[in-house]
């Protein structure tokens, strides 16, 4: 499974920014699509993940701000960021489970600025 991940930039506090993933091939055996962040000097988290039956969740400090969906053909995830804070700039990662195997995008960066 390939990822390409699209839709970071350069965007003030308070803007906000809509991420793409598209993963190659069908949807069968997708069982999660997720999306990740690592700042500078910090660890990898999780940002939001979208389950097969379309639950979500989200990392506390996102949550009502951020919002993970997918298109009809499940193959590509989005993520709308909105109130873009300083603390939210990182790289983000989108993350796909498929036959319980996890894959990677190449990672977009976000940057916040003042």
């Amino acid at each position: 499974v390939q990822l390409q991940a699209s839709g970071g930039g350069l965007v003030q506090a308070g803007g906000s920014l809509r991420l793409s993933c598209t993963a190659s091939g069908s949807r069968f055996g997708i069982t999660a699509m997720a999306w990740y962040r690592q700042a500078p000097g910090k660890q990898r988290e999780l940002v939001a993940i979208i389950s097969s039956d379309d639950t979500t969740n989200y990392l506390a400090s996102v949550k009502g701000r951020f919002t993970i969906s997918r298109d009809n053909a499940k193959t590509t995830m989005y993520l709308q960021m909105n109130s873009l804070k300083l603390e939210d700039t990182a790289v983000y990662y989108c993350n796909v489970v498929k036959f319980a195997v996890g894959y990677w995008g190449q990672g977009t960066l976000v940057t916040v600025s003042s």
